[in-house]
């Protein structure tokens, strides 16, 4: 059974809106692009790096640290695949969003 993380939709209603989501076990960025939601980790795959703060154009978010650039819908790293951060499907359920956490995998 997948694990769900839960959000208020009204919390990235905005396009454009983030949320930095953390908890026992897990640090995710949620992300507003044009009213489909993102959810991927919030750690580089370089070094670590927060994501959720960088610089986001379109569905495309570039690390602060490094200027390392991601894919939300992929999570590659653009125009490579050697680097991948962790993606997450989110369902819309009225005014709730919902994260889904495969069982095999625990969250970032």
């Amino acid at each position: 059974m997948s694990r769900r993380i839960s959000v208020a939709l009204a919390q990235v209603a905005a396009p454009g809106a983030r949320l930095l989501l953390e908890g026992e076990g897990y640090s995710l960025a949620l992300f507003n692009v044009e009213g489909q939601f993102y959810a991927i980790g919030d750690s580089c795959p370089h070094q670590g790096a927060s994501l959720c703060g960088g610089k986001l154009q379109g569905r495309v978010i570039q690390c602060g640290a490094h200027g390392l650039r991601f894919d939300l819908a992929s999570g590659y790293l653009l125009n490579s695949t050697q680097l991948k951060v962790s993606t997450y499907p989110v369902e819309v359920d009225g005014e709730q969003l919902h994260i889904l956490i495969p069982p095999q995998e625990s969250a970032p």
